[in-house]
């Protein structure tokens, strides 16, 4: 068995290959998708002629596509992502920075997901079509239904303005800060996997306790507590990890809300003033960083989904 899920990473590890290479010829072409000189954009109308064609130089922009892929691809295998342009560092340097940040929130954002949203989904399977049931259901829509940004500035309003609990806005410098720092935001982008991981969670659960296997465990004789430990939640958690890391990999794209209204020196937010700022070479470089993190979490979900599910290991 430990031999056939090496091959199956293996197998899942030589897939992500032609994926990898799809997305840095979208992220290369991203330059060449602007309307007029890319060199000019960057630097503004009021620019000199000779500091365009410096950025034109400097950036490979008078050679042919094929040459300037291949100084792409050269630079991306020795981790040089260029410089950027608003802030005069290597692009490497500045995502290394912000990932910590990033990936921290995601986790915590993560965990809050799982530690409120398996619970209530089990409660509600329960208690099935029952006001326990109902009331999470109704909590789980309204998650859902209201936006995020929203959720934060009330969270903002309430738990940093009036209470006085939470910072308004960045993560300090210490460890304790970063996390005090990091709980609102993470508990406003885990708000809505969670909803949905809870639905699914409850969903799963009362049509497993409907099967006939586990009919067949209790008619055997096997006490309640075991029959809902290793036929029921276990079997009910295979799609529950599936939805999560599918979220988690939406959420690690989707980080620029809630960075940008928490004011965290995160990706989401790098790349949200790249953008603005017109800093394609960062905005180059988050991209393909967020490719690669969230094509490792679908590999990391497919590792966990084989070892849950024995039966994808050894298709």
């Amino acid at each position: 068995m430990a031999l056939k899920r090496l091959n199956y990473i293996l197998k899942r590890l030589s897939q992500m290959i032609p994926v990898l290479f799809v997305i840095t010829v979208v992220v290369f072409m991203l330059i060449h998708f602007i309307p007029g000189d890319p060199a000019r954009l960057m630097l503004g109308d009021r620019a000199s002629l000779a500091s365009v064609e410096a950025l034109r130089e400097k950036l490979g922009l008078n050679e042919s596509l094929a040459v300037q892929y291949g100084i792409f691809m050269g630079n991306l295998f020795r981790f040089d992502l260029g410089t950027s342009i608003k802030y005069h560092q290597p692009v490497m340097d500045l995502l290394v920075k912000r990932l910590s940040m990033t990936v921290s929130l995601t986790l915590l954002a993560c965990l809050f997901a799982a530690v409120f949203s398996l619970p209530l989904g089990y409660m509600a399977a329960a208690n099935k079509d029952k006001l326990p049931d109902q009331v999470i259901r109704g909590g789980a829509l309204i998650a859902l239904s209201v936006p995020t940004f929203w959720i934060a500035l009330l969270l903002l309003i309430l738990f940093a303005l009036k209470l006085k609990i939470f910072p308004i806005g960045g993560w300090g410098t210490t460890p304790l800060e970063h996390l005090r720092g990091l709980v609102l935001p993470a508990f406003t982008l885990s708000l809505a996997t969670s909803a949905l991981i809870m639905r699914n969670a409850r969903n799963s659960i009362v049509d497993i306790s409907r099967s006939d296997f586990v009919d067949f465990a209790r008619s055997k004789g096997i006490p309640n507590n075991t029959v809902r430990m290793r036929h029921i939640i276990r079997n009910g958690l295979v799609s529950s990890v599936t939805l999560l890391s599918m979220q988690v990999a939406a959420m690690i794209g989707g980080s620029a809300i809630t960075e940008t209204v928490f004011n965290l020196p995160g990706i989401g937010k790098l790349m949200v003033e790249s953008i603005f700022g017109r800093d394609y070479p960062v905005v180059q470089g988050t991209l393909l960083v967020t490719s690669f993190l969230i094509m490792m979490v679908n590999l990391i979900t497919d590792i966990l989904y084989s070892a849950l599910d024995p039966r994808v290991t050894l298709e």
